[in-house]
């Protein structure tokens, strides 16, 4: 049986509502504070559009508690949505600071903008906790847009920090947590990190900064896949006893580092750095650092060239998969002869998919039929590796595209953008949304995907790993992910056997 747990859901309007009201649809609050002196775990706030300053009630710093979830438009990244001000908050580690808001552990801030315009000021504060911050604008902060410190493990993903006076963002302390496909432009520094931090950094664009990283003291960063490009001063600049992971030699970072001033790496300090896989100009690389190729089986996006051989002739198993947990998974795709976007006999299963590898894994796996007239992606030229697969994967109904016409192959897919994908594209029934209280984040699922969510639940789509409580929607998905997930839907279609699997379907409702 599902234990149901009440949900507190609030909506503010800063132009028609009142803080007299209940806070209801109908009757909303005039103030996110307001909104915030009632908020009980687990609570979801909506705002409309408008500006929540001082002048319309707002009292700073807003403090976002513990499993709640503040909402506003995700698809734009907050553009009508201007949270703008400042208050002083005692950081246990920095002092008294002028801060935005701060967010607590568990908590959500989804789809606004944030500015904080006092002189130093900081957009938003995350000491020692673990909050989502996701397709938000961090934007003309005094200092920075985002600060962390303490022993602080966010989740920052997919936003834009554009035009902060000092930093788009400021990881210190010990702080780690994951920084995945965020926009970083305009800034003096894209992102600072300091202290013994030592976050993951990965599938970022930083553009037009001044530097675009600087890393100072026992950073300790692990880079990869990031854009690094035209930046006013340079790339990557190391200093102090900053050591970061720019790839190994059975892991290639793959950040490329292009059109910089003055420099693309500059290694500030007397240890030398070891660069593997990346994609840098010699000439702009300063300081201790040896640069190797990538690893000579890293993965080829070239399906159209794969071998042609029986399906009893590939490699009867990825070198990479020896006792991971999702081997039976891929396995049973390459026994299928359904792993064509990875022809070369390597999977690297805890890598990230691009949408356009994942594109080509359904449009092979499932062959849709058109159902609706493929979209012209502006940035799918027709001698694109997978131009086919991808309007295959779209008129079928498994991918679409952005408002701007683009598909983006090349950045990662989200977990939950493969979910609706897989849900979508079969065209499987919708189920009640009760089936969600299996999942500990639940909240974290964005409104108008929770009917696909539960259906893929319903139907074991979705495998979790290592908590098959922790669903994670906004975190990119893995290739070890993606391939369990679509090996999930071909089974709900009849078109597979199950592989018994701890991760997969409801083994933990009670």
């Amino acid at each position: 049986m599902v234990n149901s747990t009440l949900v507190v859901t609030l909506y503010v309007n800063p132009m028609t509502g009142n803080d007299t009201n209940t806070g209801s649809r109908l009757s909303p609050f005039k103030s996110l504070s307001r909104a915030l002196k009632v908020t009980k775990i687990p609570t979801i706030i909506y705002l409309e559009s408008g500006t929540y300053s001082a002048a319309s009630g707002e009292v700073f710093p807003l403090i976002i508690p513990e499993g709640a979830k503040v909402v506003g438009n995700e698809a734009n990244k907050g553009a009508e949505i201007l949270i703008s001000g400042s208050g002083e908050y005692q950081s246990p580690s920095f002092g008294i600071q002028n801060i935005t808001l701060l967010l607590v552990d568990n908590a959500s801030l989804l789809g606004v903008t944030v500015t904080n315009p006092s002189l130093k000021g900081t957009g938003i504060w995350i000491e020692s906790a673990a909050p989502t911050l996701a397709n938000n604008t961090l934007s003309n902060c005094g200092r920075e847009g985002v600060f962390t410190t303490g022993t602080a493990k966010p989740a920052i993903l997919d936003n834009i920090f554009v035009q902060n006076t000092a930093s788009g963002l400021v990881m210190a302390g010990h702080s780690q947590g994951e920084v995945l496909g965020n926009v970083f432009q305009r800034n003096r520094l894209g992102i600072a990190i300091s202290d013994f931090a030592a976050p993951a950094i990965a599938n970022n664009k930083l553009s037009e900064n001044r530097t675009a990283i600087a890393l100072s003291r026992n950073a300790q960063p692990v880079l990869r896949e990031n854009l690094i490009a035209k930046n006013t001063q340079g790339g990557l600049l190391i200093n102090g006893n900053a050591a970061p992971d720019l790839g190994n030699t059975q892991d290639s970072a793959d950040n490329i580092f292009r059109d910089n001033s003055e420099f693309d790496l500059h290694n500030a300090t007397t240890q030398k750095v070891i660069s593997v896989g990346n994609q840098l100009n010699p000439i702009l690389v300063k300081g201790l650092v040896e640069l190797l190729p990538s690893n000579p089986v890293a993965v080829s996006t070239n399906y159209s060239n794969a071998p042609t051989e029986s399906p009893s002739e590939k490699l009867p198993a990825f070198p990479q998969l020896d006792g991971h947990w999702a081997e039976p998974f891929i396995q049973a795709l390459v026994r299928m002869d359904l792993t064509h976007a990875f022809a070369d006999g390597s999977y690297q299963p805890d890598k990230p998919m691009t949408r356009a590898q994942y594109a080509v894994l359904v449009a092979i796996a499932f062959n849709p039929f058109p159902k609706i007239p493929a979209p012209d992606f502006t940035d799918v030229p027709k001698d694109f590796w997978a131009y086919s697969a991808i309007q295959i994967a779209a008129s079928g109904g498994f991918v679409g595209g952005f408002s701007d016409r683009t598909f983006r192959p090349d950045q990662n897919v989200q977990r939950l953008q493969v979910i609706v994908s897989l849900v979508n594209g079969l065209g499987l029934p919708a189920v009640d949304s009760d089936v969600l209280e299996l999942y500990s984040d639940r909240h974290t699922i964005s409104e108008y995907a929770r009917k696909a969510v539960a259906t893929a639940t319903q139907q074991k789509i979705i495998v979790n790993y290592p908590d098959p409580k922790l669903l994670a929607p906004s975190r990119r998905a893995t290739r070890a992910e993606v391939a369990a997930m679509v090996y999930q839907a071909l089974v709900a279609i009849g078109r597979a056997p199950a592989i018994k699997s701890v991760y997969v379907g409801l083994h933990s409702i009670s």
